[in-house]
């Protein structure tokens, strides 16, 4: 028999190929690196302390910061700062109050735009000035707006007011009965209880009807209740503090305001938001109309006495023409 030849392989080349084979069939895996659960506590403690360490800062350094405009968002100690960039003077962030047009031509463009809401305004002068006149218009132009409007009198009779105001065009009767314009007539003993009842059927029909403009006229009528100053004083500010928390924009006329003989002046130029003076004064016989504002808060105004007419249309201002009464 012949013996069948075993081809051996040599331990090279098997080794050969076992490592080819390996090579092929395993994949090398990259191992994470495992790091105990201690150890990550640790180096996170040790970054937040660094982190709260460079942040930290004394009551002393606070107060140091806010004057060199950086303000804090947390505590004095262990507060974070946040960098805030000052503003030039005359720029701020806060929003223009918004403005209630008058209604009297030309006069809306150099006070800002009209009163500013929820405002205080007088508008004073003599008789025949044009106060009352002055006081419609505004409540009209409300109207244009579709706001609801109140008018309050201590003086004026509702027949012959709304027959005078005819004569500008002005149907106040149609736009009663629309529940648009709404009248209210006071005696001045009758403010005393709404003073006392802390707004009475003022305030109800101000809160049924959502008025947004009110007119009172005129307040002399009511300031003649009271002789003592103080008490006076005491009750156009509780008159005031009335309006306020109604929230409407107000206007208020007053008889003959010259502060050298008013007495009005000590009790409502310092309250009052802002003070229009309307004037009707004869010179060499002829009587000239002019307008005057004489403080308005928050607002740049004319420091001239403007040219007043009263048109069929109503009042109208030409501020290009200064009125001299000297």
């Amino acid at each position: 028999m012949t013996k069948k030849k075993v081809k051996r392989t040599s331990k090279s080349t098997m080794s050969k190929k076992k490592t080819k084979r390996k090579f092929v069939v395993v994949k090398t895996k990259k191992k994470a690196k495992h790091i105990p659960k201690r150890i990550i506590s640790k180096k996170v403690v040790s970054k937040q302390k660094t982190k709260r360490k460079s942040t930290e800062i004394t009551a002393k350094e606070e107060t140091e910061f806010i004057s060199a405009g950086i303000k804090s968002s947390g505590p004095a100690v262990g507060g974070c700062l946040e960098k805030t960039e000052r503003k030039p003077t005359g720029m701020t962030s806060k929003k223009k109050a918004r403005r209630i047009s008058t209604g009297i031509k030309n006069l809306d463009p150099i006070i800002g735009g009209g009163f500013k809401e929820n405002s205080i305004n007088l508008v004073a002068g003599d008789a025949g000035s044009g106060k009352t006149i002055f006081a419609i218009q505004f409540l009209l132009q409300g109207i244009k707006n579709k706001e609801k409007v109140i008018y309050l009198t201590f003086e004026e009779k509702k027949s012959k007011l709304y027959k005078n105001m005819l004569g500008f065009g002005w149907d106040l009767e149609a736009l009663e009965k629309k529940k648009q314009f709404h009248f209210l007539e006071y005696t001045p003993e009758k403010v005393k209880k709404l003073l006392m009842e802390g707004g009475g059927e003022v305030e109800n029909l101000i809160e049924k009807t959502k008025a947004k403009r009110l007119v009172i006229d005129s307040i002399t009528s009511f300031a003649l209740l009271y002789e003592d100053p103080l008490e006076k004083k005491e009750a156009s500010l509780e008159l005031f503090e009335l309006i306020n928390k109604w929230g409407c924009t107000a206007v208020l006329t007053a008889q003959a305001y010259q502060q050298e003989h008013t007495e009005l002046s000590t009790s409502l130029e310092f309250e009052v938001d802002s003070i229009i003076l309307l004037y009707h004064i004869k010179k060499k016989g002829i009587r000239k109309r002019a307008l005057e504002i004489l403080k308005m808060r928050g607002t740049k105004i004319p420091e001239k006495t403007i040219y007043l007419d009263i048109t069929n249309k109503g009042l109208a201002v030409n501020p290009k023409i200064i009125m001299a009464f000297d």
